[in-house]
């Protein structure tokens, strides 16, 4: 895991820049490590790929810089995934993240686990950033990462179910 990490960081500054709104690619492979029981890329390591491909979206946005400068870390509140199809040994894949949408606290981020033209899994991340000061606001998120006139993106109607799903659970105390 902290190798793979370490690589995509020092990857991500060679890469091409991105803005905020752009999508990110990160190539991957399924290695014999990354296997379950049925040979094929095990759950836990989809979202180890997610981790990772955010990581790279912040390093090739630049938003690292700040992050590093500001003392600002990213917190995942919850995340969800939805499989469907298997990657199996030595495949490769691109994982593709981009941000979707926010509001004035939480920032989602879309993930597309992508063989060629066929999606195989689809992850969704509910994403804070905190500082030293506490919670950090995505209007100041979005203007350190040179976005100061961002707009709240509309939270499309998957994510605001889920959301919704997210404050049944909590209200029934689970």
């Amino acid at each position: 895991m902290l190798l793979r990490q370490w690589l995509t960081l020092v990857a991500g500054l060679f890469k091409p820049r991105l803005t905020v709104f752009d999508e990110g690619s990160l190539a991957m492979r399924v290695w014999p490590n990354d296997l379950d029981v049925n040979v094929h890329l095990t759950n836990s390591r989809y979202l180890l790929a997610m981790d990772l491909g955010r990581w790279d979206f912040a390093m090739r946005t630049r938003m690292w810089r700040e992050m590093w400068r500001r003392r600002w870390f990213p917190l995942v509140g919850s995340a969800t995934l939805r499989f469907r199809k298997a990657l199996d040994p030595f495949q490769r894949y691109e994982l593709k993240t981009r941000l979707v949408a926010w509001d004035e606290k939480w920032c989602w981020f879309e993930q597309r686990f992508c063989v060629g033209e066929s999606l195989h899994a689809v992850g969704r991340v509910k994403v804070l950033f905190r500082g030293p000061e506490g919670h950090v606001k995505t209007a100041e998120l979005l203007a350190a990462c040179g976005a100061p006139d961002a707009p709240a993106r509309r939270i499309p109607d998957h994510i605001r179910l889920w959301l919704e799903a997210e404050e049944a659970e909590r209200q029934a105390g689970t």
